[in-house]
């Protein structure tokens, strides 16, 4: 074992290549065989159970972080203890690298410009030669999309740190925004957490403009116009008179301001953005529980003097090195962990299926739970002066930003088992709810982290071309929480919940589904939304809880499952389509069954689905990605997304199987 691997335990990693299926089964939908396969499920996951009560499983992204964690090492010059790790991490991406030569987005996706170009110029920094056949590959991919010049704002900052790129052909950032008022109509905190944490450190990098210099630290020969022609303009495909163009004048006055060392109070601000990431970094050494927010942090911290034996800097590497995952062949990075996630959503699952609420497995899970209740203010604060504490984040570690959606599974989860402090559990239970209810945004809805974090605007300028700047309430989430009121039976205010119900009414689609913000797509979104409509008591024969049911019929394949592909998220006729996986086919399985349609003969045949694919040793193999980060932009594949959502599924319907 590493020393990586000693940093922190492994997240179970499910294999994509598919595992011995039973070809036949008698009767897939049969009270025994419904019974076979939770009993099968259940043994596989209790033994996937860690020592210390949780469950976790690895969260599988793109390979741009695994680029990126070389890009940091190579920056800070701490590569050389880890050359071993570096050498693996060239045999991942070159793993990773599909057949048309490109790496992808998701899986399946036909590759993508940006990815690519980071996986590129990450191999070759680390010793590949261009013209290596898959280099080669790999540059006909990137050159036959554009080249660097048609890659997202992030890859070129990446690469403008090499030099790759040039500085002046990236958005400028001005440091002055830490010193705005709390009144001025913005400030950092109009930005969504994870853009905030990850932004503020940035401003310090940007502003700097630094570059580490190396042999092969180029990609000229991926400038389809070749570099000295290579246009910087910032992309703007809505045109010069739309919102967007307005922010690129902006921005052109900006880099013109900067020119002339024209920045208000530079050196305070930069200040305050360094004590901002110093203050905001977990005991762990996370920043904000997602790597793109440490690297960023660490970057700053270097531009402002931090050597890499600093204390914040050594603990900050550390934590980065959590995330990573190394096997005897391979090393790559993960955008998170999710193991309060995964333990709250297991809890449930196994619930569901008929484990008893005493079982010591679930005892041991619930009180680790307990134990990674937060209660301190966090970044959450700033918009919702008077909630209490007692939210839960997704990971091991990230008290700054704990988030309404995780906080309503565990609410949920705790509530239902049987504890041995049934008094204390109650006591944590009503504070989370209550700062669950204070979190609720003006239209009626729930974002993750913060409260009314919804300027659109923001996601026009142009470092925002992930059109992931804010946190604004999704009926997916509010769905969610409602779920927890109505399996809780907590007395939230009436009028709480209709200024919620009407929330999601105005946010249903005219096909009757709703749309997902963090699962893949509507499939998600829509289950989300009736569960937590008919759990709160909600007739499901309203009309438009049945319009939806309807919907999610309407998009069943033949095989019996339901599947979307995350291309739906830019393309509405795609919307309910895709192969069938165990989640998606879960979702719309529990979705029917709140809805009143246990008996329908979709129901049974998603059941059947489920019944015939589940592998010998309990799991289902899914190497689709089903999560999603930023739609259009970044997905997840949850590694147990794929077993405790059909277990769940297959649980609630066994009162229905004949």
């Amino acid at each position: 074992m590493s020393s990586f691997q000693k940093l922190y335990p492994m997240p179970i990693v499910e294999s994509r290549v598919p595992l011995a299926v039973r070809s036949v089964r008698p009767a897939p939908a049969s009270k025994e065989s419904v019974a076979a396969t939770i009993e099968r499920s259940h043994h596989y996951l209790l033994e996937k159970q860690y020592p210390e009560g949780y469950w976790w499983a690895e969260l599988e992204a793109n390979v741009t972080l695994t680029a990126e964690y070389v890009f940091l090492h190579k920056i800070l010059g701490t590569d050389g203890p880890r050359a071993a790790q570096m050498a693996k991490i060239r045999t991942y991406l070159r793993k990773e690298q599909r057949e048309h030569g490109g790496w992808e987005l998701f899986f399946g996706d036909g590759g993508e410009i940006s990815t690519s170009i980071e996986a590129y110029f990450a191999l070759k920094i680390l010793g590949d030669s261009p013209d290596d056949p898959h280099m080669k590959k790999a540059r006909e991919f990137i050159l036959a999309r554009g080249g660097v010049t048609k890659a997202r704002i992030f890859t070129k900052i990446h690469l403008a740190l090499f030099g790759a790129f040039p500085w002046e052909g990236c958005p400028t950032m001005p440091p002055w925004i830490m010193l705005l008022p709390d009144w001025f109509p913005f400030t950092i905190y109009e930005l969504a957490s994870w853009a905030r944490s990850s932004t503020v450190p940035l401003l310090i990098v940007c502003d700097k403009k630094p570059v580490t210099t190396l042999p092969n630290g180029h990609v000229d020969e991926l400038y389809a116009e070749g570099r000295a022609a290579a246009n910087l303009a910032i992309p703007n495909p809505a045109g010069t008179f739309s919102l967007g163009g307005a922010f690129i004048g902006v921005d052109k006055t900006l880099k013109l301001m900067e020119k002339y060392n024209f920045s208000p109070r530079k050196e305070e601000a930069l200040a305050l953005a360094e004590k901002w990431t110093v203050e905001h970094q977990d005991e762990s050494g996370d920043w904000g529980g997602i790597i793109p927010a440490m690297l960023n942090s660490l970057l700053g911290l270097h531009c402002r003097g931090y050597k890499p034996d600093h204390p914040v800097m050594k603990k900050g590497l550390d934590a980065v090195d959590k995330f990573c995952i190394e096997t005897d062949e391979d090393f790559h990075t993960q955008p998170c962990v999710s193991p309060v996630w995964d333990t709250g959503l297991m809890i449930l699952a196994m619930l569901d299926s008929g484990m008893a609420p005493d079982h010591p497995a679930l005892v041991k899970a619930g009180e680790w739970l307990i134990e990674k209740q937060i209660f301190r203010d966090g970044d959450w604060k700033f918009k919702n002066k008077t909630g209490p504490q007692g939210g839960w984040a997704f990971e091991f570690w990230n008290d700054f930003f704990p988030d309404t959606d995780d906080t309503s599974v565990v609410i949920m989860a705790l509530d239902r088992l049987k504890l041995k402090n049934e008094e204390d559990k109650k006591r944590r239970l009503k504070a989370a709810t209550e700062w669950v209810l204070s979190m609720q945004c003006k239209g009626g809805g729930w974002g993750a982290f913060d409260v009314d974090n919804d300027m659109e605007i923001l996601n026009e300028i142009p470092y925002g071309d992930l059109k992931a700047m804010v946190d604004p309430p999704t009926a997916d989430l509010t769905g969610h929480v409602l779920e927890m009121l109505g399996v809780t039976k907590y007395p939230a205010p009436q009028e709480k919940i209709d200024r919620a119900v009407a929330f999601i009414r105005k946010k249903q689609e005219h096909e009757g589904c709703w749309w997902g913000r963090w699962g893949v797509n509507y499939i998600y979104g829509t289950h989300m939304v009736i569960c937590g409509l008919v759990a709160l008591g909600l007739d499901p024969r309203e009309a438009y809880i049945m319009h939806a049911t309807q919907w999610l019929n309407s998009c069943q394949n033949e095989d019996g499952g339901w599947g979307e592909t995350c291309l739906s998220y830019g393309d509405r006729n795609l919307m309910g389509q895709g192969k069938s996986t165990a989640s998606q086919t879960a979702w719309a399985v529990l979705g029917l069954i709140a809805g009143g349609e246990g008996k329908s003969e979709c129901v049974r045949r998603g059941i059947e689905y489920l019944v015939t694919t589940q592998n010998d040793d309990g799991s289902w193999t899914e190497p689709e990605y089903t999560g999603t980060g930023f739609p259009n932009h970044f997905y997840m594949n949850y590694h147990f997304y794929r077993n405790y959502f059909p277990l769940m599924a297959l649980g609630r319907f066994r009162e229905f199987a004949k």
